[in-house]
């Protein structure tokens, strides 16, 4: 299980260096990435949240760089798109290839597959589920086509370890980014990484001094 952003090509982006990756491409967060792999995270992540702003936060900062933010920066709820992957190495079968109507903002609802009401689905196109089914979590990968779909079955412990993993790997990311931060960002550091840690649902966040 891998927390997954989906990215995009950016050829002309230059407010800052980031990597070069293929359009409907997915960036694995965790802290283990080069500086530019982080600079394209954070592009993606504050382009989830460009939108026009409304009234109530403000006109849009003529500056390039204030402007691209602005959305990230002031939003009060901010998304990344993308989710958790689940890959199966003995098949290769791969559950929640990220989708949309959830995002990577949504994670903590594998909780309510384990803990809650022991079933969730992950956006679409394809429909994917988790339910519990026992001490088992069954992931169908297309629930629409369930006839046919794959599907990979878990003990639930493993999959409470497998979600306890993959959260450590945000939380490594966003230290990794706040870090980056300081260094690309220095005067949009704080705000920036604690708007990240929102958009991932982590909670608040501190920035490391420049």
């Amino acid at each position: 299980m891998q927390p997954a952003l989906e990215i995009f090509a950016a050829d002309d982006f230059a407010l800052w260096p980031i990597g070069e990756h293929e359009s409907h491409g997915y960036l694995v967060l965790n802290g283990q990435l080069a500086p530019a792999e982080v600079g394209t995270a954070v592009m993606r992540i504050a382009d989830c949240n460009d939108f026009e702003p409304e009234e109530e936060r403000g006109l849009c900062p003529t500056d390039p760089l204030d402007r691209f933010l602005h959305g990230l920066l002031t939003m009060p709820d901010l998304s990344a798109a993308g989710g958790f992957r689940v890959t199966d190495n003995a098949t290769g079968a791969v559950f929640v290839e990220p989708g949309c109507c959830n995002g990577l903002e949504t994670w903590r609802e594998w909780f309510e597959v384990l803990d809650g009401t022991g079933c969730c689905y992950f956006g679409h196109d394809p429909s994917s589920m988790a339910e519990r089914v026992g001490d088992s979590v069954r992931l169908t990968l297309d629930a629409h086509g369930k006839e046919n779909s794959a599907v990979i079955e878990l003990p639930v412990d493993q999959v409470r370890m497998l979600v306890t993993d993959a959260r450590r790997d945000l939380q490594e990311f966003l230290s990794l980014a706040g870090s980056w931060a300081a260094q690309h960002l220095p005067s949009h550091a704080v705000t920036v990484t604690a708007a990240l840690a929102r958009a991932l649902d982590l909670g608040r966040a501190s920035c490391p001094a420049s």
